[in-house]
């Protein structure tokens, strides 16, 4: 990710090829792989296509292209109510668990409730993403990071299954929509896992990873308490994907959390019409600080996550 530009890169920018406002061309970007970069911007004028361009420019200016979805609601509660998963209680709701049977490496399982003041468990949930709620777990040094759904029994308890990949403390941070309410509301709580504990060290900020085959590039710079553009590119086998999968009824998802205490946003993309190898996003990030940032994208019918460690 390219973070010592003055302003990320902009979709006139990549449409032009030219500079904007002193911003350097595509080629002349620091660090920009021979052709690579290039091929990409080109690419991005043939998939992007003028609907996404729409719901980016849409987003950034306050609102989605089109009829309100789940999708868009959620990305501006998240966006109101800055970085979640602080805190254990917050908004009349307390984040319980029940019982947590965790093991490095061995399946265990994690029982918990969303109760309110009263100690009552919350039942009603609004859907968002397709799903009631989204469970977050990752070490406290940004490892092993997971994204799962757990289960709702009819009283309100939430059961799922995980395998920590490590000793030491994991964080679990809820996700979650009560009906009725104004806005999301995200809790977070660390959570046990028998062991020696030894922190791994943060890869370095990179701006190309490969995951499983895929190279998976983040452009696009970020600037504490601005909306940034920043664009994931997907290539496998020296070609682009332009076949992805909708994952969570979104063609990528982006998690990004704070080295430290983990403040925890969670990015919604752009409204396409269609699968590109491109996807968009903007990110406000509500300090300076080293973010950790989980790109998921679904292919050939499996979710895959990328991760960047990006210095703002």
């Amino acid at each position: 990710m390219t973070t010592t530009d003055q302003r990320p890169a902009t979709l006139a920018d990549i449409v032009d090829g030219a500079p904007q406002s002193g911003r350097p061309g595509p080629d002349e970007l620091p660090g920009a792989p021979a052709a690579g970069r290039k091929s990409r911007y080109a690419a991005a004028v043939l998939v992007l296509g003028l609907t996404l361009a729409v719901g980016f420019f849409a987003g950034r200016a306050g609102g989605p292209a089109g009829p309100a979805r789940p999708a868009a609601a959620g990305a501006l509660a998240h966006a109101n109510h800055g970085p979640g998963g602080l805190e254990v209680s917050r908004d009349g709701w307390t984040l319980t668990v029940d019982d947590a049977k965790l093991r490095a490496g061995k399946p265990g399982e994690l029982v918990f409730r969303i109760t309110g003041p009263d100690g009552v468990a919350l039942t009603d949930f609004q859907v968002v993403h397709e799903r009631q709620l989204h469970l977050i777990l990752v070490g406290r040094d940004l490892s092993g990071y997971q994204h799962v759904h757990p289960e709702m029994s009819p009283d309100g308890t939430w059961r799922v299954m995980i395998t920590p990949a490590a000793p030491g403390p994991l964080r679990a941070i809820a996700d979650f929509w009560p009906a009725g309410a104004a806005a999301g509301t995200t809790l977070g709580i660390d959570l046990p896992v028998p062991g020696r504990y030894a922190a791994e060290e943060l890869a370095p900020p990179e701006e190309t990873v490969l995951v499983d085959g895929y190279t998976v590039t983040l452009d696009g710079g970020l600037r504490a308490g601005e909306s940034n553009q920043v664009l994931v590119w997907l290539g496998r086998d020296g070609q682009p994907v332009n076949d992805l999968q909708l994952h969570l009824g979104a063609y990528g998802h982006l998690v990004a959390l704070r080295q430290g205490d983990l403040a925890y946003l969670h990015v919604h993309p752009a409204a396409a019409s269609q699968p590109s190898s491109v996807v968009a996003f903007g990110v406000t990030v509500p300090s300076a600080g080293t973010y950790r940032l989980f790109f998921e994208f679904r292919h050939l019918d499996e979710v895959r996550v990328a991760a960047f460690t990006v210095v703002v």
